[in-house]
């Protein structure tokens, strides 16, 4: 299977956008849970997001529902999270990880087999 490559974060002021892209997403042979998490500064990680390629169903935190979307983009193995309304606790290492599953259960506890180096996103007030 492919590495997870995350990219996307940046630096951005309250209100503002990104898009955060997991490359070699879903490259395995069976259905999987992909899923985002983030690692605000001297806090432990959080799930963010995930997504069941098996039956695409997603799932959100709810401190970021209605503004984080996870889009699934199977011909280019990439799942991305499209982030909206940026707050400052938004700011975080964020990861993407994958297991093998059916559905995603679970999916917020850290419980993953392949995990990306990360991506850094700065939200400024």
């Amino acid at each position: 299977q492919m590495q997870l490559a995350e990219s996307g974060g940046g630096s951005v002021q309250a209100g503002g956008s990104l898009r955060l892209s997991c490359a070699g997403s879903g490259t395995g042979s069976s259905t999987s849970c992909i899923a985002w998490f983030r690692q605000p500064p001297g806090k432990e990680r959080e799930g963010v997001a995930a997504y069941a390629t098996g039956v695409g169903t997603t799932k959100y935190a709810d401190s970021v529902k209605d503004r984080f979307t996870v889009i699934r983009h199977g011909a280019k193995s990439t799942l991305y999270l499209q982030m909206n309304s940026l707050r400052p606790e938004d700011t975080g290492m964020y990861y993407c990880a994958e297991r093998e599953a059916s559905v995603c259960s679970n999916w917020w506890k850290p419980s993953y087999d392949r995990w990306g180096q990360g991506t850094q996103v700065t939200v400024s007030s």
